[in-house]
């Protein structure tokens, strides 16, 4: 996804169980989160926060709290379990056991943790169970170091600051703002600034429950790039008329609706298009707006409406390209990459002939190949879903800036859609697949930029036939030039990009810069699937390696084939499972007739229920793909995001290959084919323009499908 997060791998702290002040600190993938963006706290699964590593509270990219012990008469409680009750909510129970003589906890500590847009509300509650009244000091310990996420990321270590108190109030604060304020409810006995600490004596007598409440929030700051819905915004994920899914396969109903949850959490807007709605790309590293997460995130949840479609293109438009500038890689027509509050800078980046020895991002980065021809592969199939036409309308310019900049800066070489990054600073891989080792031959040797991705190819290729639909279909001119490119595309790749080996044909991942095939065996051949480029026949070929054991997992599909020399199942891009590059794969598959690409669709479905169901029915960003791990579940990767926006929304998708419905809503058809499925299942609530319609699937029944509205007919 992220090339810069290859740094993270260089920060052990982040990666391993690491020793920080003599406590053990637990690894990334094992910290409990809960997010509203652009907060969220990372904590261990007792709910302390513990200085070192990647734990605290975060608001606006700025770490607000570093450290957050609860201690009941100088002793942690010991943790008993937690909950996950939502996307911005968590819950942690503990013991105490140093304040009365029994063998059994009789005085339990119940914490309920609430993240808002601006810091978290913590409720704490303390229950005795004994026979005698109880007296005992309950402390809460804070910290605020002011890191900002870059670097707390690459591992830097930043002193925290020392707290004022005004009243019973804890402050913090630096000289650009970032005003921090924590207020103990009811009025604590003790508030010590030097140690950063409430503290209330309380006596409990038997069966009675005192509550104290600790609120952190973030005041000041410079103006935010990005900011938060409300919470009861009617274009918050799933919240309108919300889709329901009852299954006898419980993975998918539970992964359904954790993942909704998951991508409320992550739901925000920016400050030039605050009534519109996108998904930020994940916790903790990506907070943000990045162009194609967001992107594929909106294509994935079109089933449950069109409003965050509509608001990605929006907000996406409104920073559409205008100028050249080599600095942020800006060009007339293209959709941005990523953006931020701050410029992001990190030294030592060089990990290969294709690694920048200095990353230095500016707040709004355009280094992608991908994002601009996947706008316009979601306009259409927003349109598809049904968006109105008055919307589509207004967006029929920007796509045409769009479809210019393919041709136009994309195609370097006037045959393909390739990039360089010719700052020196910037990403050196700019697709997907964007670490600096993620574009490799099969002997493991790093490809050399101009590099030309083979589904760069496709998303443009299918930009450019959608985009010639649309201008058809609106009585604009220029159709005839767009499948004309798309039709010079197909016959360029057909000759450039295909590649064999003992088992036959396959596409290479990239072409380098003297045109040649890089020849690894990638996950990124199913990116092809459904974008029209292949013929039925190469489109078989490419379904038949992904059901191979070389590239599926049986968890979902390893990003590179185990075969390659580059191998292996834990690296970031060169093995390892991302579950939105297989929901990807599965969504092509279905648009395949035949046994075959139905076959390997069930299988990577399976796959990435399995999965799931090993990581408490969620998918983080990506897990180790080897098959030894098929008895014990996937290896999880230490500084995986979670929750993450694409890898959340493939659970939408996964549910949308087993039902197998796509719309044509301007046509008024709607295509229904199932996949064979010996569990019922009942979805209600798929939204097609202003209708709701439900499926019911099942062994031994027809599949059905109800509520469409009388424009609409099935069609096979």
């Amino acid at each position: 996804m992220h090339g810069d997060n290859r740094l993270i791998e260089e920060s052990a702290s982040l990666l391993t169980d690491s020793v920080t002040g003599g406590q053990r600190q637990p690894a990334l993938h094992r910290l409990i989160s809960a997010v509203y963006a652009p907060a969220l706290s990372l904590s261990d699964d007792d709910g302390q926060i513990r200085p070192g590593g990647a734990q605290g509270l975060y608001v606006q990219d700025i770490r607000v709290l570093s450290e957050f012990i609860v201690t009941v008469d100088g002793e942690e409680p010991v943790p008993i379990g937690f909950d996950i009750e939502g996307g911005s909510h968590n819950r942690f129970e503990a013991a105490i056991f140093n304040v009365f003589e029994s063998p059994d906890p009789v005085v339990f500590l119940n914490r309920r943790r609430f993240v808002g847009p601006s810091g978290m509300t913590e409720e704490i509650a303390i229950s005795s169970l004994a026979r005698a009244s109880v007296s005992l000091q309950l402390r809460l310990r804070l910290s605020c170091d002011l890191a900002a996420i870059a670097e707390v990321k690459s591992g830097q270590r930043t002193a925290p600051g020392v707290a004022t108190a005004e009243g019973t109030r804890l402050k913090w604060g630096s000289p650009e703002l970032r005003n921090v304020e924590a207020i103990g409810t009811p009025e604590p006995d003790h508030v010590d600034s030097l140690d950063g600490s409430f503290a209330w004596d309380l006596t409990l007598e038997p069966g009675t429950t005192r509550i104290v409440v600790l609120s952190v929030q973030r005041h000041g700051g410079a103006q935010a790039v990005v900011i938060p819905l409300p919470h009861d915004s009617p274009i918050n994920i799933n919240a309108r008329e919300p889709v329901s899914v009852e299954a006898g396969d419980p993975r998918l109903a539970r992964l359904f609706d954790r993942s909704i949850a998951d991508l409320a959490g992550l739901t925000m807007a920016t400050s030039l298009s605050p009534h519109d709605a996108f998904v930020a790309a994940g916790a903790p590293w990506y907070l943000t707006l990045f162009g194609r997460d967001s992107i594929w995130a909106a294509r994935m949840l079109l089933p449950l409406g069109t409003d965050i479609a509509l608001g990605t293109l929006r907000t996406l438009a409104r920073r559409q390209g205008s100028r050249i500038d080599q600095v942020n890689n800006e060009e007339p027509g293209k959709i941005i990459h990523e953006l931020r509050q701050e410029a992001v800078r990190h030294e030592a980046f060089n990990t290969g002939p294709s690694g920048n020895a200095t990353l230095a991002l500016p707040p709004a980065y355009y280094g992608t190949v991908d994002a601009t021809p996947l706008w316009v592969c979601l306009l259409h199939d927003a349109w598809r879903w049904g968006l109105s036409e008055s919307e589509v309308d207004k967006l029929l310019a920007p796509m045409e800036r769009c479809l210019d900049w393919i041709a136009d800066f994309g195609c370097r070489d006037r045959r393909f859609v390739s990039y360089v990054d010719e700052s020196g600073h910037g990403l050196a891989n700019q697709g997907w697949k964007d670490s600096s080792d993620g574009i490799q031959f099969r002997d493991g040797r790093i490809a050399v930029a101009p590099i030309t991705l083979c589904e760069a190819q496709g998303y443009s290729y299918e930009a450019a036939m959608h985009g010639a639909d649309l201008l058809d279909a609106f009585g604009r001119p220029g159709a005839d030039r767009w499948r004309e490119f798309a039709d010079d595309l197909a016959r360029h790749f057909r000759e450039a990009f295909w590649v064999e080996d003992s088992d036959g044909p396959y596409p290479a991942i990239a072409l380098d810069v003297n045109g040649t095939p890089v020849d690894s065996l990638s996950s990124n051949i199913g990116h092809l699937l459904g974008t029209g480029l292949l013929s039925a026949e190469e489109a078989e070929l490419v379904a038949r390696r992904l059901g191979g054991s070389d590239l599926n997992s049986g968890f979902g599909l390893r990003t590179l084939a185990a075969s390659s020399r580059g191998y292996n199942p834990l690296s970031y891009h060169c093995g390892s499972v991302w579950a939105h590059d297989t929901a990807i794969a599965i969504t092509g598959l279905r648009t395949i007739p035949g046994r075959v690409a139905e076959e390997a669709a069930a299988s990577l479905i399976e796959g990435l229920l399995a999965a799931a169901a090993h990581f408490g029915d969620r998918l983080p960003e990506l897990y180790g793909g080897d098959a030894r791990s098929k008895q014990s579940g996937p290896r999880a990767y230490p500084a995986s995001c979670h929750p993450q926006a694409w890898a959340a929304a493939s659970a939408v998708s996964i549910l949308a290959a087993v039902v197998g419905i796509r719309p044509d809503v301007p046509r008024g058809i709607v295509a229904f084919t199932p996949l064979p499925y010996r569990d019922r299942l009942v979805v209600n609530g798929i939204r097609l323009s202003n209708q709701r319609v439900a499926v019911q699937l099942g062994e031994g029944e027809s599949p059905r499908i109800t509520g469409l509205s009388p424009g609409l007919r099935v069609s096979p």
